[in-house]
């Protein structure tokens, strides 16, 4: 099984709800993906930018954008992960799809809905808290504003990385850099980070950020806020030796969601 994993991190300048267009734009950047990738992870809402119009941009489980993740995956013999909106029944979500060479793994809901951009008016918020594998590794997920809620996120030893998609806001900037740290000492695991760059179709300025971080908080990747792509490899043996030397976990209160 593998012990070592190769992501890499796509910050992107999304084009304001043109779904051809993104999808245009993500396949010109997955050009530059190097051999021997194992994930690829896009940015939150990666093929609309993070709109209001839900109504009119969902899709559902037959949508191209999904199609589209199908596609690469099986073609490049990848993983590949990002969020999408989606209409599943009457409900529209945040999506969060994993995707492998063999079809659609699972999905998570984005829990937390962002109240100052009425993100919550038009979208349902998910309840599920989902861990994903590759290999060895285990993967909890989260999408943007969820950074900030860690309770939810605490690692009950079930996860390895903590992925964040994100449409997250340069007037934030420090709030991102502060907490992507923060969740991966907390929970004494890999964070990986993936951020937009650019403005947005209602002004919104993001710088990127993207970035990959170890369990002690330091940051082992980042980028600047040009749009490009960025790839790690994370070690799972180290992981495990530095929680077996530093068990930090053992002291750890216990939380209950209601």
């Amino acid at each position: 099984m593998k012990k070592q994993l190769n992501v890499c991190l796509v910050q992107a300048d999304l084009v304001w709800e043109e779904i051809d267009a993104n999808l245009e734009l993500m396949v010109r950047m997955l050009e530059e993906v190097p051999d021997g990738t194992d994930l690829v992870a896009l940015p939150e809402t990666f093929s609309t930018g993070f709109t209001m119009q839900s109504e009119k941009y969902a899709e559902g489980e037959n949508g191209k954008a999904l199609a589209w993740m199908q596609k690469i995956a099986r073609e490049k013999e990848i993983y590949i992960t990002g969020s999408l909106i989606v209409r599943d029944g009457q409900n529209i979500y945040n999506r969060l799809y994993w995707v492998s060479p063999h079809g659609v793994e699972g999905h998570y809901d984005k829990r937390h809905l962002f109240r100052l951009g009425r993100e919550n008016e038009h979208f349902i918020p998910g309840g599920s808290r989902e861990v994903f594998t590759l290999g060895e590794f285990r993967i909890l997920p989260q999408i943007c504003y969820d950074l900030r809620f860690p309770v939810f996120y605490r690692n009950r030893g079930d996860y390895d990385v903590l992925l964040n998609v994100a449409n997250w806001p340069a007037p934030r900037q420090q709030v991102w850099e502060v907490l992507t740290r923060a969740r991966a000492i907390e929970n004494q695991c890999y964070f990986l980070g993936v951020n937009r760059a650019g403005i947005d179709g209602l002004g919104t300025v993001h710088t990127g950020g993207t970035c990959a971080i170890d369990p002690m908080g330091s940051i082992m990747r980042k980028m600047d806020k040009q749009p490009g792509i960025q790839t790690s490899t994370l070690d799972l043996d180290k992981l495990r030796d530095y929680r077996e030397k530093f068990p930090v976990w053992k002291d750890a209160d216990l939380f209950e969601m209601k």
